[in-house]
């Protein structure tokens, strides 16, 4: 069984930070490239799935969609 999930990767001055949306626990990838950071967090949910069983990956209201907004605020 396969199961589609939103991944953000950031670009950051020293390489790349992947992470998934909408699963139950903290997984995070790096790299120094964007391919490597996807590979890198894909590895990562896959052993979180083997620890913590599928459930992590049973959300109440799934993501349909991300969006990236600015805001300010006062400092």
């Amino acid at each position: 069984m396969h199961k589609e999930l939103k991944i953000v990767v950031e670009k950051h001055a020293d390489g790349y930070v992947a992470y998934p949306l909408g699963i139950e626990g903290v997984v995070v990838g790096e790299g120094d490239t964007y391919e490597e950071a996807l590979r890198d967090v894909t590895s990562a949910l896959q052993f979180h799935i083997e620890t913590f069983g599928p459930g992590v990956l049973e959300i109440e209201t799934p993501i349909l969609e991300v969006f990236v907004a600015e805001t300010r605020i006062a400092v």
